[in-house]
């Protein structure tokens, strides 16, 4: 299934840029790709190799303390139910545990690596090695149900907006990220009695060249048909694209893409203007008044997540040491894999994020939001939220771009922001999490994983709507 919207996803950014005329100039599509795969390398895997050694140091620390193993032991009867198939001691529900409880307190950076080191886990038990294992599956539904008690992100974007009262989304994004978890659960365990979804028996390592040679000796007429329509399409914007500028400007003008563009524009310039002047005026009046003192609950808050990781790092160190653990040289051991994972899940990233920083780039999403504004006002979905949404299962920094310039648009309304706020905290960005995850494992089919992954989004959008509306219901 991914191949097939990794494709679609390529096709459309690549089509769009030819009507929006990205195909050169300083918002290419090819300038796109290649800074994304520069992020990609530079920006994620390395320094994700830096804390993948370092977590996993101290989760080696932990397994050697019996830490894990009192945990898993308290959460057994749960667990059993949310991972049948994985042996009751398996160090595998340990690194899950982990994982979950640091993505609950908002502490992303920390949950990645454990999240990997769980996959890893659950790949010794898998009897299909390049098929995701019912138990991947469903530890990835929970992932991006993201259940969450913390929203420290949404609140710290509020707080950079000007945006008074941000613990409010608190409540909300408990619940909505409950909603998520609970579908995402739910869909995985529906998803994976479809015998369409079966485990697939493990191909031989020259499979992909054998299927593409085959392929290449023949073309199904309906395949012929799809390569016809991509090349007029194409054909069209290298059109617009040699001819004079006229051409465009005449279409986009007729279709009422021109307005819609303009406003995005303006839209982005007035953001980055607000936002600006606002941490202008913080930084002017820290310096006048000397920092405020934050609110109990926020100091409260902020306390609670800074001591969680000295308290995980204390209990490791300290029960191992307890126990006779030689603490340094278990924990080298443990990180030694670190780097090998950071390397192996390259170019899953690359082929990812380049992909979508085409898609980006190219003006997608405002097409998608031209077209689809009617229904979503009809359903009562707020129009402006649509490029967030689109955006939040794909892309984490691409989300927070959208997330910040709706936050200082001047014009939108307070419900509007706080419902971003709660829909970014309710959601996860599944393509992402599934190619790294799977990526990390060398897992090509991911069955189901998918499916479940959008189900747990999609449920956490509409709750999130659902909440940010009851919230000023209320107010």
């Amino acid at each position: 299934m991914l191949n097939k919207i990794w494709a679609v996803l390529l096709f459309a950014g690549i089509l769009v840029a030819g009507l929006m005329g990205r195909f050169s100039g300083a918002e290419s599509i090819t300038d796109a790709a290649a800074e994304k795969a520069k992020s990609a390398v530079m920006d994620i895997a390395l320094p994700l190799a830096g804390m993948m050694m370092f977590w996993l140091g101290v989760l080696r620390l932990m397994e050697k303390a019996g830490v894990l193993e009192a945990v898993v032991r308290f959460l057994s009867p749960l667990l059993r139910r949310l991972f049948p198939d994985v042996p009751r001691d398996h160090p595998a529900l340990g690194a899950m545990v982990m994982n979950l409880s640091a993505n609950m307190l908002g502490l992303s950076n920390s949950a990645t690596p454990m999240g990997l080191k769980a996959m890893g886990h659950l790949q010794e038990i898998n009897p299909h090695k390049q098929s995701a294992s019912n138990a991947m599956i469903t530890f990835l539904a929970l992932n991006t149900g993201a259940f969450t008690l913390i929203p420290i992100t949404a609140m710290n974007f509020l707080n950079a907006a000007g945006v008074s009262n941000s613990f409010r989304v608190i409540v909300p994004t408990i619940l909505a990220t409950a909603c998520a978890s609970v579908a995402a659960v739910l869909a995985a365990k529906s998803f994976q009695r479809v015998p369409a979804f079966a485990p697939q028996p493990d191909e031989p390592e020259n499979a992909p060249a054998t299927a593409q040679a085959a392929a290449s000796n023949g073309m199904s007429k309906r395949a012929k048909i799809w390569l016809v329509v991509l090349a007029v399409l194409f054909a069209g914007g290298a059109v617009l694209e040699l001819g004079p500028r006229s051409w465009r400007a005449g279409l986009l003008e007729t279709t009422g893409m021109s307005a819609v563009v303009k406003k995005a524009e303006e839209r982005k310039a007035n953001a980055k203007k607000a936002l600006a002047t606002q941490q202008a005026e913080s930084a002017a009046k820290t310096a006048a008044e000397g920092p405020a003192e934050p609110p109990v609950w926020r100091r409260v808050m902020d306390s609670a997540s800074g001591l969680a990781v000295p308290l995980i790092l204390l209990a490791a160190v300290a029960f191992a040491w307890a126990r006779g653990v030689r603490v340094y040289e278990e924990f080298v051991e443990g990180a030694k894999e670190g780097f090998a994972v950071a390397t192996r899940i390259m170019p899953y990233l690359v082929a990812m994020l380049a992909v979508l920083g085409i898609l980006r780039a190219s003006g997608v999403f405002l097409l998608l939001e031209h077209v689809l504004a009617p229904l979503l006002a009809m359903l009562g979905f707020p129009v402006e939220l649509l490029t967030l949404a689109l955006m939040r299962p794909l892309s984490g920094s691409g989300a927070q771009g959208i997330l910040n310039e709706i936050l200082t648009n001047p014009d939108l309304a307070e419900q509007v922001k706080f419902t971003a706020a709660i829909l970014y905290g309710s959601t996860e960005t599944t393509f992402y999490v599934l190619t790294l995850y799977f990526g990390s494992v060398g897992v090509r089919k991911f069955r189901h994983a998918l499916l479940a992954g959008l189900t747990a989004d999609f449920v956490g959008m509409v709750a999130a709507v659902f909440f940010g509306r009851l919230l000023f219901a209320f107010s």
